[in-house]
C-alpha cells in the first residue's frame, strides 16, 4: 500500500502535542492525500508534505514504563510528574497515578 521503502517520521499514536495553526494545516493537507490505514503513518505522511518533523519528548512513554515492583518510587508523585503520556498501565494503576499526581 505504501510506495516508499520506509515510513516518514511520525508521532506515536499514544499522544502528541501540536499548536492550532499546525492542526489546521494538517487538516488541509490530509484532504490532498489518499487515506492510509495506519493513522500514525498517515500523520507522518501529512507532516512530510508540510516539511515538519516530529520531535521526541521524554514525557511520552508510548512503550510503557519500567517499574521495580518493590520500589518506593512507584508510590511517589515525582516518579510520574514529568510523564505526559504513558501506555500499558492498567486502570487501577492509572487511578493510583492520577491520585498521586
Amino acid at each position: 500500500l505504501y510506495n516508499k521503502n520506509s515510513y516518514p517520521p511520525y508521532a506515536g499514536g499514544g499522544g502528541f502535542i501540536m499548536d492550532g495553526p499546525l492542526a489546521k494545516r494538517l487538516h488541509k493537507t490530509s484532504e490532498t492525500l489518499e487515506l492510509y490505514p495506519i493513522d500514525d503513518v498517515f500523520l507522518g505522511m501529512c507532516l512530510e508534505v508540510l516539511k515538519v518533523s516530529p520531535v521526541g519528548h521524554e514525557g511520552f512513554k508510548t512503550f510503557g514504563i519500567v517499574k521495580n515492583k518493590n520500589s518506593k518510587m512507584n508510590k511517589e508523585p515525582c516518579f510520574f510528574r514529568s510523564m505526559l503520556v504513558v501506555h500499558k498501565l492498567l486502570p487501577p494503576d492509572l487511578l493510583q497515578m492520577w491520585d498521586l499526581v
